[in-house]
């Protein structure tokens, strides 16, 4: 098959890659390398099955291109991470909207099949646990740029249903804390990221609040597991499913395990959240998927526990972080 997977220079985008070409697709990708690395990509430049584009996915002329020589479309491209969401939420809205409209009016006139990445932010602050994929979305104001990101990716999903209403094949795929190798230094879009970075180096590992928010941790090989079911299940077709773990941890916990797994010295300390995102940050308390559809429709069943992902992403942010 020939696919096409945008942001392929992402975390997530660059194991999709691995993936697809390790079962024989031909693969385009195109990423900006605003937050996506080139190094995740660097093995597969010389790959005659294997194509890759400099360029934004706002070029719309450039998309209609590369969607019209694909059979496939993985949608992964988007501005991530809340810092930056709330340092920039105009290119966050440019980005995460403008291309997805894009993209999906491509796919549209060349009548391609797109998995579009979303996000667990979709369910906003949410108190009804654990999130199925058609509770009500509750988020705060407009004024807190907080917010921006869930209300972007909602709109991106709302084009991909109104384009499946009209017969194009769509899938969404939401996904919840994904981590493992290749994960970003900076922490940007992955707690995990974060703690990790701070452990090996000796650093204060940062807790924000009181650390008892949870999360579920999502190792990056069940990430692209549920993403590649999405593509390949018809009966998918036209729905939105969550792509996690079901195993709920505390902040807290997990800055515990990660100091522990990586054997490191750093003490473990709680910063308010004004410190790192300024005054009107909310954060979530709990979140938490319920993947019944996702096994049901996909055959979609996360392997990967908590402790095991971390130890593989340690062993891979060790060589590569401290260099």
């Amino acid at each position: 098959m020939r696919t096409l997977v945008t942001g392929g220079a992402g975390y997530i985008g660059s194991h999709l890659i691995d993936r697809l070409l390790d079962r024989g697709d031909e693969v385009f990708a195109i990423d900006d390398l605003s937050s996506g690395r080139i190094t995740n990509i660097q093995p597969h430049l010389a790959h005659e099955r294997f194509h890759f584009v400099n360029d934004t996915i706002l070029n719309a002329e450039l998309v209609d291109r590369l969607v019209s020589g694909v059979e496939l479309v993985y949608h992964l491209a988007a501005l991530v991470g809340v810092k930056n969401v709330v340092t920039d939420p105009l290119a966050a809205i440019k980005t995460n909207v403008t291309g997805t409209e894009v993209v999906l009016g491509a796919a549209f006139k060349h009548w391609r099949k797109v998995i579009l990445a979303s996000t667990s932010e979709i369910y906003g602050k949410s108190t009804k646990i654990p999130f199925h994929e058609e509770d009500d979305r509750v988020v705060g104001p407009t004024s807190v740029s907080r917010w921006s990101y869930s209300n972007s990716k909602a709109i991106d999903e709302h084009f991909a249903f109104a384009y499946g209403a009209k017969g194009l094949p769509i899938t969404i795929v939401r996904y919840f804390n994904s981590y493992g190798p290749r994960i970003d230094e900076k922490g940007y879009g992955s707690v995990v990221a974060n703690f990790v970075r701070q452990a090996l180096k000796g650093l204060p590992i940062t807790v924000h609040g009181d650390g008892q928010q949870t999360r579920c941790f999502t190792y990056i090989d069940d990430t692209v597991d549920g993403t590649l079911l999405a593509g390949e299940v018809k009966a998918g077709e036209g729905s939105v499913f969550n792509i996690g773990h079901e195993s709920e941890t505390t902040v807290l916990d997990l800055a515990h395990a990660v100091k522990r797994l990586s054997q490191s010295r750093s003490e473990i300390v709680l910063v308010p959240y004004r410190e790192y995102y300024g005054e009107g940050f909310e954060d979530t308390r709990r979140r938490v998927p319920c993947i019944d559809r996702a096994k049901q429709v996909l055959g979609f069943v996360p392997k990967v526990k908590l402790e095991d992902g971390l130890r593989r992403t340690i062993v891979w942010c060790r060589e590569h972080y401290t260099r």
